[in-house]
């Protein structure tokens, strides 16, 4: 009997993980640059709103050929204008950086999660409450932006590929002939 019950519970612990496993790949992006894949693990716990609408338009495509429109160098790449960075359809470079979706602004989820290189953050107006589809990544620390902008996740892996992305020339980080996200999945793929 004791046998029986050892095996129905290493039965349960087995199907949990395999559960706890799929369940917990939703909760990572992967994004394809031209020299390799960027995977980021989301942070639904620190910011649900801003990771789920994130993983909504990375689920329709809205993130796939999206310019890295602001670069600086030590400091981050900013990406993810669907309205006017999309490289393959409509893409504006005099506007890139000003859109978002079509998806409505998201309210702050300010939390105590640091900027250190590899973090993942909402890019905003100067209007706490107006982040949209715009995220940076991180290539250094940037403390001076704890607390003032949302968190949604961290590099685990290609943080190398992150820091190939071609730097702006302009004062802001402008990119001419940008680098771009090629595609943008949901899970690690």
């Amino acid at each position: 009997m004791k046998l029986v019950q050892l095996a129905t519970a290493l039965l349960l612990a087995i199907a949990g993980f395999g559960t706890a496993q799929a369940q917990s790949n939703e909760d990572f992006l992967t994004i394809q640059l031209k020299d390799g894949p960027v995977v980021i693990q989301l942070m639904p716990d620190v910011a649900p709103k801003h990771v789920a609408q994130i993983k909504d338009l990375a689920a329709k495509g809205e993130y796939d050929n999206v310019a890295f429109h602001r670069v600086i160098e030590g400091f981050m790449a900013q990406t993810g204008d669907v309205e006017f960075g999309d490289m393959e359809n409509g893409f504006d470079p005099q506007r890139a950086g000003t859109g978002g979706s079509s998806l409505p602004d998201l309210p702050a989820e300010f939390s105590s999660v640091p900027f250190e290189r590899g973090t993942v953050g909402m890019a905003r107006s100067q209007d706490p409450n107006s982040a949209n589809s715009q995220f940076f990544i991180m290539f250094a620390e940037g403390g001076f932006l704890n607390g003032q902008y949302t968190v949604v996740g961290k590099v685990v892996s290609g943080m190398e590929y992150v820091d190939k992305i071609k730097r702006g020339e302009g004062g802001n980080g402008e990119v001419s002939d940008p680098d771009r996200m090629v595609k943008v999945t949901v899970g690690r793929n």
